[in-house]
Protein backbone atom coordinates (compact mmCIF):
# COMPACT_ATOMS: atom_id res chain seq x y z
CA UNK A 1 0.00 0.00 0.00
CA UNK A 2 1.21 3.79 -0.88
CA UNK A 3 1.90 6.26 1.71
CA UNK A 4 2.38 9.38 2.13
CA UNK A 5 5.97 8.39 3.32
CA UNK A 6 6.17 7.11 -0.44
CA UNK A 7 4.77 9.97 -2.19
CA UNK A 8 7.26 12.61 -0.33
CA UNK A 9 9.95 10.80 -1.45
CA UNK A 10 9.55 10.48 -4.29
CA UNK A 11 8.41 13.86 -5.08
CA UNK A 12 11.89 14.76 -3.51
CA UNK A 13 13.84 13.01 -5.75
CA UNK A 14 12.40 14.98 -8.40
CA UNK A 15 12.71 18.30 -6.54
CA UNK A 16 16.22 17.70 -5.90
CA UNK A 17 17.31 16.48 -9.33
CA UNK A 18 15.72 20.00 -10.35
CA UNK A 19 17.97 22.04 -7.86
CA UNK A 20 20.97 20.37 -8.85
CA UNK A 21 20.24 21.29 -12.75
CA UNK A 22 19.07 24.74 -11.57
CA UNK A 23 21.64 25.75 -9.22
CA UNK A 24 25.55 23.50 -9.33
CA UNK A 25 27.10 22.74 -6.65
CA UNK A 26 29.97 25.41 -6.95
CA UNK A 27 27.15 28.14 -7.11
CA UNK A 28 26.19 27.09 -3.74
CA UNK A 29 29.51 26.94 -2.44
CA UNK A 30 29.66 30.50 -3.17
CA UNK A 31 27.15 30.95 -0.76
CA UNK A 32 28.25 33.28 2.34
CA UNK A 33 27.45 30.76 4.73
CA UNK A 34 29.17 28.37 3.06
CA UNK A 35 32.60 29.18 4.44
CA UNK A 36 30.98 29.48 8.08
CA UNK A 37 32.29 27.42 11.30
CA UNK A 38 28.74 25.17 12.05
CA UNK A 39 28.52 25.13 15.48
CA UNK A 40 29.10 21.16 17.05
CA UNK A 41 25.55 21.20 19.02
CA UNK A 42 27.24 18.27 21.19
CA UNK A 43 29.50 21.06 22.55
CA UNK A 44 26.20 23.34 23.32
CA UNK A 45 23.70 20.74 25.33
CA UNK A 46 24.36 19.59 28.38
CA UNK A 47 25.20 16.29 29.67
CA UNK A 48 21.93 16.33 31.90
CA UNK A 49 19.02 17.59 29.69
CA UNK A 50 16.57 18.58 28.95
CA UNK A 51 18.22 20.10 25.69
CA UNK A 52 14.87 20.82 23.26
CA UNK A 53 15.29 21.46 19.81
CA UNK A 54 12.14 23.38 19.05
CA UNK A 55 11.08 23.43 15.98
CA UNK A 56 9.70 26.02 13.32
CA UNK A 57 6.98 24.57 11.63
CA UNK A 58 3.72 25.48 9.64
CA UNK A 59 2.11 22.86 8.63
CA UNK A 60 2.08 18.71 8.20
CA UNK A 61 0.75 16.05 5.46
CA UNK A 62 -1.28 14.71 8.92
CA UNK A 63 -2.45 18.10 10.43
CA UNK A 64 -2.71 20.32 7.58
CA UNK A 65 -1.85 23.89 9.05
CA UNK A 66 -0.30 24.02 12.36
CA UNK A 67 0.89 27.65 12.50
CA UNK A 68 -0.24 30.95 11.04
CA UNK A 69 3.13 32.07 12.51
CA UNK A 70 5.38 33.95 8.67
CA UNK A 71 8.14 34.85 10.23
CA UNK A 72 10.86 32.33 12.10
CA UNK A 73 13.25 34.96 13.12
CA UNK A 74 10.36 36.22 16.26
CA UNK A 75 9.35 32.00 16.88
CA UNK A 76 13.54 31.23 16.89
CA UNK A 77 14.26 34.39 19.07
CA UNK A 78 11.58 33.67 21.40
CA UNK A 79 12.59 29.93 21.60
CA UNK A 80 15.96 30.92 22.02
CA UNK A 81 14.79 33.32 25.05
CA UNK A 82 12.78 30.76 26.78
CA UNK A 83 15.87 28.27 26.60
CA UNK A 84 15.70 26.20 23.54
CA UNK A 85 19.61 24.45 23.36
CA UNK A 86 18.72 24.27 19.36
CA UNK A 87 16.26 25.09 16.23
CA UNK A 88 14.56 22.88 13.78
CA UNK A 89 13.94 24.50 10.73
CA UNK A 90 11.75 22.38 8.13
CA UNK A 91 13.04 23.25 4.21
CA UNK A 92 10.67 21.07 2.49
CA UNK A 93 8.08 23.60 0.91
CA UNK A 94 5.37 21.60 -0.39
CA UNK A 95 4.30 19.28 2.59
CA UNK A 96 5.59 21.64 5.36
CA UNK A 97 5.56 24.43 4.18
CA UNK A 98 9.67 25.34 4.64
CA UNK A 99 11.80 27.23 2.82
CA UNK A 100 15.50 27.70 2.18
CA UNK A 101 15.00 31.60 3.18
CA UNK A 102 13.59 30.37 6.68
CA UNK A 103 17.06 28.51 7.42
CA UNK A 104 19.08 31.14 5.75
CA UNK A 105 17.16 33.98 7.73
CA UNK A 106 17.37 32.72 10.88
CA UNK A 107 21.20 31.37 10.93
CA UNK A 108 22.01 34.99 9.73
CA UNK A 109 20.17 36.80 12.31
CA UNK A 110 21.34 33.70 15.35
CA UNK A 111 24.48 32.71 14.55
CA UNK A 112 24.73 31.00 18.05
CA UNK A 113 21.92 28.67 17.88
CA UNK A 114 22.27 25.55 16.75
CA UNK A 115 20.03 25.26 13.63
CA UNK A 116 19.02 21.76 12.25
CA UNK A 117 17.72 21.25 9.05
CA UNK A 118 14.74 19.63 8.73
CA UNK A 119 14.17 17.95 5.35
CA UNK A 120 13.53 13.77 3.75
CA UNK A 121 18.00 14.25 2.70
CA UNK A 122 18.39 11.82 -0.09
CA UNK A 123 21.22 12.76 -2.00
CA UNK A 124 24.89 14.20 -0.91
CA UNK A 125 23.83 17.25 -2.81
CA UNK A 126 21.08 18.25 -0.11
CA UNK A 127 24.56 18.01 2.67
CA UNK A 128 25.85 21.36 0.43
CA UNK A 129 22.88 23.01 0.71
CA UNK A 130 22.41 22.55 4.41
CA UNK A 131 25.68 24.28 4.53
CA UNK A 132 24.85 26.74 2.37
CA UNK A 133 21.65 28.11 3.81
CA UNK A 134 22.85 27.75 7.52
CA UNK A 135 22.32 24.66 8.74
CA UNK A 136 24.77 23.14 11.96
CA UNK A 137 23.18 19.61 12.10
CA UNK A 138 21.13 17.59 9.29
CA UNK A 139 18.48 15.08 9.78
CA UNK A 140 18.68 11.23 8.07
CA UNK A 141 15.84 9.06 7.94
CA UNK A 142 16.53 5.70 8.21
CA UNK A 143 13.76 4.25 6.67
CA UNK A 144 13.71 6.21 3.37
CA UNK A 145 17.81 5.28 3.06
CA UNK A 146 20.44 2.29 2.23
CA UNK A 147 23.00 2.14 4.80
CA UNK A 148 25.54 2.73 1.99
CA UNK A 149 23.45 5.93 1.30
CA UNK A 150 23.91 6.66 4.87
CA UNK A 151 27.75 6.42 4.52
CA UNK A 152 28.41 8.48 2.07
CA UNK A 153 25.85 11.24 3.14
CA UNK A 154 27.74 11.19 6.73
CA UNK A 155 30.88 11.24 4.95
CA UNK A 156 29.82 14.85 3.15
CA UNK A 157 28.75 15.95 6.27
CA UNK A 158 31.52 15.48 8.07
CA UNK A 159 33.69 17.11 5.51
CA UNK A 160 31.33 19.99 5.96
CA UNK A 161 31.28 20.07 9.68
CA UNK A 162 28.04 18.69 9.86
CA UNK A 163 26.63 17.15 12.60
CA UNK A 164 24.03 14.14 11.69
CA UNK A 165 21.05 13.37 13.54
CA UNK A 166 20.31 9.55 12.12
CA UNK A 167 16.59 8.90 13.19
CA UNK A 168 15.26 5.43 13.52
CA UNK A 169 11.92 3.91 13.80
CA UNK A 170 12.37 0.31 14.84
CA UNK A 171 15.01 -1.62 16.06
CA UNK A 172 16.19 -2.65 12.77
CA UNK A 173 16.28 0.56 11.63
CA UNK A 174 19.44 0.56 14.05
CA UNK A 175 21.91 -2.23 11.55
CA UNK A 176 21.77 1.24 9.69
CA UNK A 177 23.73 2.98 12.49
CA UNK A 178 27.36 4.29 11.90
CA UNK A 179 30.02 5.06 13.97
CA UNK A 180 30.27 8.41 12.53
CA UNK A 181 26.73 9.34 13.78
CA UNK A 182 27.17 11.09 16.84
CA UNK A 183 23.35 11.90 17.68
CA UNK A 184 20.36 9.19 16.95
CA UNK A 185 16.66 10.32 17.61
CA UNK A 186 13.48 7.79 18.16
CA UNK A 187 10.87 9.17 15.93
CA UNK A 188 7.39 8.34 18.07
CA UNK A 189 5.57 9.53 14.99
CA UNK A 190 5.17 6.61 12.68
CA UNK A 191 6.03 8.18 8.93
CA UNK A 192 4.37 5.67 7.63
CA UNK A 193 0.26 6.28 8.83
CA UNK A 194 1.44 8.92 11.00
CA UNK A 195 0.18 7.26 13.97
CA UNK A 196 2.15 8.68 17.33
CA UNK A 197 3.35 6.39 20.55
CA UNK A 198 5.97 7.69 23.22
CA UNK A 199 6.00 3.93 24.18
CA UNK A 200 8.89 3.49 20.97
CA UNK A 201 11.11 5.68 22.79
CA UNK A 202 10.91 3.59 25.67
CA UNK A 203 11.40 0.27 23.93
CA UNK A 204 14.09 1.49 21.76
CA UNK A 205 15.80 3.28 24.42
CA UNK A 206 18.65 0.32 25.24
CA UNK A 207 18.92 -0.61 21.95
CA UNK A 208 20.44 2.51 21.18
CA UNK A 209 24.41 2.81 20.55
CA UNK A 210 25.34 3.67 24.18
CA UNK A 211 28.18 6.15 22.68
CA UNK A 212 25.23 8.34 20.88
CA UNK A 213 23.73 11.24 21.87
CA UNK A 214 20.17 10.18 22.37
CA UNK A 215 17.18 11.95 21.44
CA UNK A 216 13.15 11.38 21.51
CA UNK A 217 11.28 13.16 19.16
CA UNK A 218 7.67 13.96 17.84
CA UNK A 219 4.43 13.09 20.12
CA UNK A 220 5.68 14.97 23.07
CA UNK A 221 2.67 16.56 24.62
CA UNK A 222 3.35 17.20 28.19
CA UNK A 223 5.89 17.81 30.95
CA UNK A 224 5.42 14.47 32.37
CA UNK A 225 6.21 12.68 29.06
CA UNK A 226 9.93 14.45 28.64
CA UNK A 227 10.06 13.93 32.85
CA UNK A 228 9.73 10.32 32.00
CA UNK A 229 12.27 9.87 29.22
CA UNK A 230 14.92 11.83 30.85
CA UNK A 231 14.21 9.22 33.83
CA UNK A 232 15.39 6.54 31.36
CA UNK A 233 18.20 8.08 29.50
CA UNK A 234 16.84 10.57 26.54
CA UNK A 235 19.29 13.72 26.75
CA UNK A 236 17.71 15.84 23.88
CA UNK A 237 14.02 16.36 22.70
CA UNK A 238 12.96 17.75 19.43
CA UNK A 239 9.82 18.94 19.99
CA UNK A 240 7.48 20.97 17.73
CA UNK A 241 3.98 21.21 16.98
CA UNK A 242 3.49 20.83 20.87
CA UNK A 243 5.16 25.14 20.86
CA UNK A 244 4.02 25.92 17.55
CA UNK A 245 -0.01 25.65 17.85
CA UNK A 246 0.03 28.06 20.34
CA UNK A 247 -0.19 31.92 19.99
CA UNK A 248 3.37 32.38 21.31
CA UNK A 249 5.34 29.34 20.91
CA UNK A 250 8.50 30.84 23.37
CA UNK A 251 6.25 31.37 25.66
CA UNK A 252 4.70 28.43 25.69
CA UNK A 253 8.14 26.89 25.75
CA UNK A 254 9.34 28.22 28.49
CA UNK A 255 6.13 27.51 30.97
CA UNK A 256 6.41 23.98 29.78
CA UNK A 257 9.97 24.13 30.59
CA UNK A 258 9.18 25.89 33.82
CA UNK A 259 6.45 22.91 34.80
CA UNK A 260 9.32 20.59 33.38
CA UNK A 261 11.63 21.87 36.79
CA UNK A 262 8.50 21.67 39.27
CA UNK A 263 8.10 18.07 38.42
CA UNK A 264 11.41 17.13 38.41
CA UNK A 265 12.96 19.39 41.92
CA UNK A 266 9.70 20.30 43.22
CA UNK A 267 10.18 24.37 42.55
CA UNK A 268 9.65 26.60 39.75
CA UNK A 269 12.33 28.06 37.33
CA UNK A 270 13.93 31.47 39.65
Amino acid sequence: MRTILDTIVEHKRMEVLKRKARKPLEQLKQKPLYTRESINPLLVFSETGPNIIAEFKRKSPSKGVISQAIDPLLVVHSYKEAGAKASSILTDRDFFGGSFKDLENVKSRFEDIPLLRKDFMIDPYQMHEAKAYGADMVLLIASILEKADIVDMVDVADSLGLTVLLEVHSEEELDKWVPGIKMVGVNNRDLKDFSVDIQRSVVLFPKLPAETFRISESGLKEPEDVSMLLNIGFRGFLMGERFMTAGNPGQELGEFLNRLKTNRHGKPED
